[in-house]
């Protein structure tokens, strides 16, 4: 079938929270059809019965079975994206990769360096590039309206409590585990990290002081930070962040100084303008941020997924280019693994 007129063909690997959006984003594409769902819990523990799909408990099962398969959407625990992706490139898949896209640069160049030897795209989901106000920055710095960038704060202040790492008194198989998670900065703060290396490129001069304040008994990682750093371009930045806020998310905010005007955007994952003051400029109507991705007792970032399928057929159907590639998906692992290497 002619590429422009049939349906991309998706199967997704994780059948958690993340994976069961990305499987109702593509069900609601007409020009996506899920064709099948893999995890090894069983599917109705996962409550997936709604999609009516072939199911698989592993995704060499998966790739190994008779179904016509474009893409493989990875949305397993953190620390075996890197080695899923590469199976299901082997097995001439595109790929769409949960963020991180692995935890170690080392991991990232393994599925790069597979990706261009069978010539297929893989796709990183950062799905904050497309809210609105990230939208907005972005063509602001891009217009350089700001003029010189003299300073950058991020702060991230969520909650990630027992309701989170654990289930029913039990202890949640990979969350809080070094191997599987890697920590806040690669699970809940990525996103953020991919905006600062979008807008502002890499960062130099790293310097951070790491806490571990009330999630002793939870993690095998600290729960906040205060990161330094210079730009490799302009300007100096810093990156507070913390999963220790009591009850409920308080914000993930950017505010950028600049030779000719500074802005502020806030909100719980950076979806509302809280200051614009820029020389010679009219703040404009944004259109209304997505709601964060909701799981009951704690809430993610922007629930965005929409975007990153249909940028995944747009891509396939040579309409537009890659939102976020494999390179840079890489480039946010270095920056958090070079963070984390100041840990003592």
């Amino acid at each position: 079938m002619e590429i422009q007129t049939k349906k991309i063909q998706f199967a997704i690997v994780g059948a958690g929270h993340i994976g069961k959006r990305h499987a109702a984003m593509i069900e609601n594409n007409p020009e996506a059809r899920l064709v099948a769902l893999c995890d090894i819990a069983s599917p109705d523990l996962l409550g997936i019965a709604a999609f009516n799909v072939p199911f698989f408990t592993s995704i060499e099962a998966l790739l190994a079975a008779a179904i016509e398969i474009d893409v493989v959407c990875i949305c397993t625990p953190n620390g075996i994206h890197a080695e899923q992706a590469i199976l299901a490139l082997n097995a001439q898949k595109h790929v769409v990769c949960e963020k991180p896209m692995g935890l170690t640069k080392k991991a990232c160049e393994a599925v790069i360096f597979k990706s261009l030897q069978v010539n297929r795209h893989v796709f990183c989901v950062m799905q904050n590039r497309y809210s609105p106000p990230s939208i907005w920055v972005k063509k602001l710095i891009s217009e350089q309206r700001l003029g010189e960038i003299f300073m950058v704060q991020t702060n991230c202040y969520w909650n990630r409590d027992d309701r989170y790492y654990y289930k029913n008194g039990k202890k949640h198989a990979w969350k809080g585990s070094l191997a599987s998670d890697g920590g806040p900065l690669f699970t809940q703060f990525s996103h953020f990290i991919d905006i600062l290396y979008w807008l502002f490129g890499d960062i130099k001069n790293i310097q951070a002081t790491f806490h571990n304040f009330a999630h002793e008994h939870s993690t095998e990682f600290e729960d906040s930070g205060v990161v330094q750093f210079d730009f490799e371009k302009e300007g100096m930045g810093c990156l507070n962040y913390s999963t220790a806020v009591y009850d409920k998310n308080l914000e993930s905010s950017l505010t950028i100084i600049g030779r000719q005007g500074s802005l502020k955007i806030g909100g719980q994952y950076m979806n509302e303008v809280e200051y614009c003051h820029i020389k010679d400029y009219q703040m404009p109507t944004l259109a209304a941020s997505n709601p964060a991705n909701d799981y009951g007792a704690y809430k993610g970032s922007a629930a965005n997924h929409g975007y990153v399928i249909q940028n995944v057929i747009d891509v396939l159907k040579n309409r537009t280019p890659i939102t976020t590639n494999a390179l840079e998906g890489l480039k946010v692992v270095e920056i958090i693994e070079n963070i984390y290497k100041l840990k003592k």
